[in-house]
């Protein structure tokens, strides 16, 4: 189905979310339509933050939100669903649009299969009444679902459509694009001749996926999953890789444990960093990269372009902060602190948006990588 007839069967004309790769139709598409105006499209640091914003939309103008995500969002909204939105509560009205990632019987990566299984049971436990929407999907079928819904949208109910891939398409091109010229893997690179044999934490997306790949390449690339012992590599559980340094950094104080975080993720949890700050632990290094993208679902923005996230650290406790724009920059700042500094460090990379078409996927499992990575830090 055409996004562009998704958008007028749904009538609706605000709308808030995370962007997914499953949903890059309905993205590009609101970012062609509305961009970042606020009154009718927000981008949200993260899906509860998204269904708090609907449910303001809704205190404000009395019609009925969209929040869209991928399914791994779910998790997020079940507070907000459950003690706002609820007809048991402020019976607040939202329709949520859910990108399936690792639906049963269709081939996913692993951080999508669990996901995949309980999508579908989730929305029935937090009675959200729900559609699947597929390629088939006819436009006179939808116009059905909502006439359906409305009952429960004007009683305080909330209801969704669950989408599979390709169920939404979208002719026209959206390019993103930024101004700096480093990219994440070249960034990458340069950390990991610095950290050495330290522990290194690194976000969901093709952050670890290069880092893996940059990991074989040092090491001759021997096959061997203890050649990337050093490095945890995230696959799902966006936003967390700085709480998962830090605990890990409590247990090591011997160690330099190395974060390195994208400023999607960062933004996700940004309450992490206060925590970094509030404990202080000497012994972790957070880098951000930070691009001013969702580039691993589409390269939608977010709203830390142009911001300043050392001044944020800073702000939070961290001792040392710094923000490098280039390579000489970035080599000046990364030989500074290895170099003993005591930390908590905060190092801001501003970063091009874009990686390389063959670029692949670890090799090892998400428990072989576990295994290896806490082989390696005994």
């Amino acid at each position: 189905m055409r996004v562009e007839s998704f958008f007028d069967i749904l009538g609706v004309d605000f709308y808030s979310g995370v962007p997914d790769s499953q949903l890059k139709a309905l993205c590009d598409f609101l970012m062609q339509k509305y961009g970042t105006d606020s009154t009718h499209h927000v981008i949200a640091a993260n899906e509860g933050n998204a269904t708090a914003l609907a449910a303001g939309y809704h205190l404000a103008t009395g019609k009925v939100p969209v929040v869209y995500m991928q399914n791994s969002g779910e998790g997020n909204v079940i507070n907000p669903v459950a003690s706002l939105l609820s007809d048991e509560v402020y019976g607040i009205p939202c329709i949520f649009v859910i990108g399936w990632r690792g639906e049963p019987g269709v081939h996913d990566e692993p951080q999508h299969i669990y996901q995949g299984k309980v999508t579908c049971k989730l929305l029935e436990v937090m009675d959200i009444e729900y559609q699947i929407l597929s390629e088939s999907t006819t436009e006179d079928e939808l116009r059905g679902y909502m006439a359906a819904f409305r009952d429960r949208l004007d009683a305080g109910k909330s209801v969704a459509f669950v989408v599979r891939k390709d169920a939404l398409t979208f002719d026209e091109k959206v390019e993103y694009r930024n101004d700096y010229v480093m990219t994440r893997e070249e960034i990458i690179e340069h950390i990991v001749k610095v950290s050495g044999d330290d522990p290194i934490v690194s976000t969901t997306g093709k952050a670890s996926r290069e880092l893996f790949e940059i990991r074989g390449r040092m090491a001759g690339d021997k096959g061997d999953v203890d050649i990337h012992g050093h490095d945890f590599l995230m696959v799902g559980s966006m936003g967390h890789a700085s709480s998962i340094a830090l605990g890990i950094a409590l247990q090591k104080p011997e160690k330099r444990i190395w974060c390195i975080d994208g400023d999607g993720a960062a933004l996700m949890h940004m309450g992490a960093m206060a925590v970094i700050g509030d404990i202080n632990p000497k012994n972790l290094i957070h880098i951000v990269i930070n691009n001013g993208a969702h580039e691993t679902v589409g390269g939608q923005p977010t709203v830390l372009v142009g911001r300043d996230l050392a001044k944020v650290a800073g702000g939070l406790g961290y001792v040392k902060c710094y923000c490098a724009e280039d390579a000489d920059g970035l080599d000046r700042i990364l030989t500074e602190i290895s170099d003993g500094s005591v930390g908590p460090i905060f190092l801001e990379v501003k970063c091009a948006i874009g990686a390389r078409a063959d670029l692949g996927r670890p090799t090892m499992s998400a428990r072989e990588n576990k295994e290896a990575f806490m082989r390696g830090i005994e």
